[in-house]
């Protein structure tokens, strides 16, 4: 029996690819089969994290992914070098915390334009090259999936900004779920909770780390490699029926309907 979840043929965009999560990503992404644009600021540390991976399936890209041109550019790039591109994840960010009364207009934008713009941009290219290639014929459709998180949906202490651009990423999941669905082109949300990446470093240490524990019912914080698991079932064919829906992959930290 062939595995459910493969991404065989399949050309995936992943910003924030050098580290973390978007690092996970890209690597189970390739064992699965998908060639891979991975794009991030870093060039030192992009390099490293693909050092390993065949070159002939990964394309690298550095920039900002706040830039709409980057974006466009990139797509263009792909379908040169791949053909076509068939999913995306918007995975880069960053984090400047402060309490409200004390948070800058740039502490507010820098995460603002990288979480929220930056997503929308990527979102309109990769959307709009599978929008094309549906109206010229293809069925194939395309996946994308948006990285969210729990701050965006209980909020969080000393980010409103972050807290603020996680939850506008799920109105734009359903938004593009509703334009587009009729084209094939499913958009999803993948809301973590306190994975073992260094942006949860704080929250993770001893000051924090007891009362945030108490919180999550499976006792335990997770590995990139275990919760990317759920964002490569989203973006194969596996979940061709899934779209316009908020996945939380956070061990029980938060529960809803």
């Amino acid at each position: 029996m062939p595995p459910i979840v493969f991404l065989n043929g399949k050309t995936i965009v992943v910003t924030g690819a050098a580290q973390g999560i978007g690092r996970a990503i890209l690597e189970l992404a390739i064992e699965l089969g998908a060639n891979v644009i991975a794009v991030d600021l870093n060039e030192e540390t992009l390099q490293q994290a693909t050092a390993a991976l065949p070159s002939e399936r990964v394309l690298q890209v550095i920039g900002n992914v706040a830039d709409a041109s980057l974006a466009a550019d990139t797509v263009a790039r792909a379908v040169k070098r791949f053909g076509a591109v068939h999913g995306l994840v918007n995975n880069a960010g960053v984090t400047r915390p402060a309490m409200i009364e004390k948070m800058t207009d740039a502490q507010w934008y820098d995460v603002i334009d990288v979480h929220l713009s930056g997503s929308f941009y990527w979102m309109r290219a990769v959307g709009g090259h599978m929008v094309a290639r549906a109206k010229d014929g293809d069925a194939g459709g395309g996946a994308i999936v948006n990285i969210s998180s729990d701050a965006g949906r209980k909020g969080a202490i000393g980010q409103i900004n972050y807290a603020a651009a996680k939850a506008g990423l799920m109105g734009m999941t359903m938004t593009a779920a509703r334009e587009w669905g009729k084209h094939n082109i499913r958009t999803n949300t993948v809301c973590f909770g306190v994975v073992e990446t260094p942006m949860t470093e704080v929250v993770r240490g001893e000051r924090f780390r007891d009362g945030m524990l108490a919180q999550i019912p499976l006792g335990r914080w997770s590995t990139p490699q275990e919760v990317v698991k759920s964002v490569c079932f989203l973006l194969s064919d596996a979940a061709s029926y899934v779209t316009g829906q908020h996945l939380a992959v956070n061990g029980g930290f938060h529960i809803s309907l």
